[in-house]
């Protein structure tokens, strides 16, 4: 089965939010074909959630995993690391009060 590009996963994703009137941007672009893809979901209250995508040996499948959670600044800089080991990451922010991502919803583990 063939991965879908980065750029592709995204643009899906944030359509997906957006039906849902969930506000999500685009933090930073990586590389169009094969960036990897972090997701910050902020619930507006000062703190955060950070995913990646992780392949499950046990499953042979990729799956999105909750790498850090606190406050916001902390995530912030972790990601503000990542930036500078990872030219080509791309950096989505969701953000919604009830700490809706997605990311659990079939057809989301790219």
């Amino acid at each position: 089965m063939a991965r879908l590009t980065a750029d592709f996963w995204v643009h899906a994703y944030l359509a997906r939010l957006h039906l849902r009137d969930i506000p999500a941007f685009v933090v930073r672009r990586g590389d169009a074909d094969a960036g990897a893809v972090m997701v910050k979901q902020s619930p507006l209250d000062g703190t955060a959630s950070l995913y990646q995508r992780q392949f499950d040996l046990l499953s042979d499948k990729r799956e999105w995993v909750r790498i850090a959670q606190g406050a916001e600044r902390d995530i912030d800089e972790l990601l503000a690391r990542e930036r500078g080991r990872d030219p080509d990451l791309w950096i989505i922010e969701v953000e919604d009060r009830q700490g809706r991502s997605l990311l659990d919803e079939p057809g989301l583990d790219g």
